[in-house]
């Protein structure tokens, strides 16, 4: 299929070199690899890679990994988590479905190349989506307690009998 030319472009001709216009920042966060290295001559390596890394801790401290998506009610809202997928999109939605006040919930991940996940979930009148959000994150925070406990107890049994 042709494609048709803007008001812009010339014909190419085969073999001749073409101006291409830079491609857009990338979505990914940058490596250490790619970052430039604009070193004071009086900085060693040693702590240029130190403030580096402190820098790296404080951002990830102050990262929101959950916010709540525009256009909700109190009823009805979305939810954004960073870096979380299937995993928890799936044990969430299952526990907060579980609550009688909760009339919907599903969740997706927009794009595989995107570390997001997002919530959608729907009450009935006397709750709020916020507080069957908090329900369900402390629901299965219980859960994966118990079920922690009865690994580490199985486990020391058999630890123990293997022993014997």
């Amino acid at each position: 299929m042709p494609r048709a030319k803007s008001k812009k472009e010339e014909p190419v001709e085969a073999g001749s070199d073409v101006v291409m216009e830079e491609a857009p920042p990338s979505h990914q966060p940058e490596s250490r690899d790619d970052m430039s290295v604009d070193q004071d001559e009086n900085d060693g390596p040693e702590d240029v890679e130190d403030e580096e890394v402190d820098e790296e801790e404080e951002e990830e401290e102050d990262v929101q990994r959950v916010r709540l998506l525009p256009g909700s009610t109190p009823t009805a809202a979305s939810f954004e988590f960073l870096n979380e997928g299937h995993t928890l999109g799936n044990a969430l939605r299952y526990i907060i479905m579980k609550n009688p006040d909760v009339e919907f919930c599903a969740y997706a991940i927009p794009h595989p190349s995107e570390a997001k996940m997002n919530v959608r979930i729907q009450t009935f009148e006397g709750t709020t989506a916020i507080q069957a959000l908090e329900k369900g994150l402390r629901d299965l925070q219980e859960l994966c307690d118990v079920v922690s406990d009865k690994f580490i107890d199985a486990k020391e049994k058999f630890a123990a009998s293997a022993s014997s």
